[in-house]
């Protein structure tokens, strides 16, 4: 959880700094950018799921 936060907190002062300076903001539009997250995580979950199923496959 503490993760968590230090991430979130990270975040917010990165999206103020921009804002501040008049910058655009560092992510792709809103539901793109969560979308792509999302799909960042289920593609490194699938493959350590895969995985195992492979190494004992290929044996």
């Amino acid at each position: 959880m503490k993760i968590v936060i230090l991430s979130l907190i990270t975040g917010f002062a990165v999206g103020f700094i921009f804002a501040l300076f008049k910058l655009p903001i560092p992510a792709p539009p809103a539901l793109a950018g969560v979308m792509g997250i999302i799909g960042i995580y289920l593609g490194f979950k699938a493959f350590e799921l895969i995985t195992p199923w492979l190494v004992n496959f290929i044996k």
